[in-house]
C-alpha cells in the first residue's frame, strides 16, 4: 500500500490521545483509527505536529505506528521530522517495515535560502531510502521556512520519492495554480498536492486544483464530503456544507496548542477520546472556552446533524 501521487481524497492528521497523567491512551487510540475509518477517510497521517510528535520518545512513536497501522485498512503516513538525519532514518524505516505506505517530512527552521530547502530535502530523500515514498510538509506559518513554487518543483525534479505536498502557505491558493502550471506546461511531473490549516481554504484550494485533505479537523466526515461534491462539480453544496461548518473551523484552527485544545475537547465530546488531555508544554480550555465551543457546534448541528452528538 505504498503512497503514490495518485493518492486523492481525505487523509486526516490524527491527534495523539494521552492520559490525564500524560501516558499513552491506547484504548482511545484503538477508538479514533476505527472512527476515522467510519468516516470514510482515504488514509491517515500519525505523529505529525498536531500529533505532539515531538513530546515522544522513539519507542512510544514505533509503538503508535505500530498500533494505528495494524488497524487501518487505508494507507498510513508517519511524520518523521527530526533535528538529525539518523534520526528521521531510523523512524522512517521502522515505521516502513511496520507497514506504513510512507513518511512525511517537514523542514528545520533553520534553512533561508532555497539552495538550503532543496539541499535539505535532497540529503533527507537519500537518508531514509529511495524506496520509501515522503511527503513535503509546506507549512511556513510553523517551520519559518519559505518554498516557493518553484523551490517545490526543483525538490520534486531531484528526488522521485516525493509523490506528495502537505499544502499548508496562506496565503497559498496562487502556490496550487503555479504548481499545476508546471505540470500543464511539463516542467513538473505530477504530484499530489493535499491541503492543510484544518481546511480552512479547502472549498477554493479544491477548485484551485488540490486532491483533497490532509488536517486535523474534528468532524473530518465534513471534509471527505467537500473534497467528494468538489470532484463532483457539486460547487453550491460543497460551499454550504463548508460554510456552515466554518465559524466552529476558524475556532478551532486558533495557532499552537490552544487549537489542539479545542479539536481534542470535541473528540472527546464526541466518544473518540476519554481525556482531552494534552502532553506538557500543554494548553487547556477555560470554562468560557468549551462553552463557546459548544455554542459553535450546536449552531453547526442546525445544518449538519453528525454535529449533535458533540453538542451541549
Amino acid at each position: 500500500m505504498a503512497l503514490t501521487s495518485a493518492i486523492k481524497g481525505v487523509i486526516p492528521i490524527a491527534p495523539t490521545p494521552f492520559h490525564p497523567d500524560g501516558r499513552i491512551d491506547e484504548t482511545s487510540l484503538d477508538r479514533m483509527s476505527e472512527f476515522f475509518l467510519g468516516a470514510g477517510v482515504d488514509g491517515l497521517t500519525i505523529l505529525g505536529q498536531l500529533g505532539e510528535a515531538p513530546k515522544l520518545d522513539h519507542a512510544e512513536a514505533v509503538a503508535i505506528a505500530k498500533r494505528v497501522i495494524g488497524r487501518m485498512n487505508v494507507p498510513v503516513l508517519v511524520g518523521v521530522s527530526a533535528p538529525g538525519f539518523a534520526a528521521m532514518r531510523s523512524l522512517a524505516r521502522e515505521v516502513m517495515d511496520l507497514g506504513a505506505a510512507g513518511v512525511m517530512i517537514g523542514p528545520p527552521n533553520t534553512l533561508r535560502t532555497d539552495d538550503q530547502v532543496v539541499a535539505y530535502y535532497r540529503n533527507a530523500a537519500e537518508a531514509i531510502g529511495p524506496d520509501v515514498p515522503f511527503v513535503i510538509q509546506d507549512y511556513p506559518l510553523t517551520f519559518s521556512v519559505i518554498m516557493t513554487p518553484a523551490v517545490i518543483r526543483r525538490i520534486v525534479t531531484e528526488n522521485p520519492s516525493c509523490v506528495m505536498l502537505k499544502h499548508e502557505d496562506w496565503p497559498g491558493l496562487d502556490k496550487i495554480t503555479a504548481l499545476r502550471g508546471f505540470e500543464r506546461d511539463g516542467s513538473m511531473r505530477h504530484i499530489a498536492i493535499l491541503v492543510g490549516n484544518g481546511g480552512l481554504f479547502l472549498d477554493f484550494e479544491m477548485e484551485r486544483g488540490a486532491d483533497g485533505a490532509n488536517t486535523g479537523y474534528a468532524f473530518p466526515e465534513m471534509l471527505v464530503d467537500v473534497v467528494r461534491m468538489s470532484a463532483a462539480g457539486e460547487r453550491d453544496a460543497a460551499h454550504d456544507l463548508f460554510d456552515a461548518h466554518l465559524p466552529y473551523l476558524r475556532y478551532e484552527q486558533q495557532q499552537g496548542p490552544l487549537g489542539l485544545a479545542v479539536r481534542k475537547y470535541v473528540f472527546q465530546r464526541r466518544g473518540i477520546f476519554a481525556s482531552d488531555a494534552q502532553r506538557k508544554p500543554a494548553a487547556s480550555l477555560s470554562a468560557q472556552g468549551k462553552a463557546e465551543v459548544d455554542y459553535l457546534l450546536s449552531r453547526i448541528a442546525r445544518v449538519d446533524p453528525r454535529a449533535r452528538m458533540a453538542g451541549p
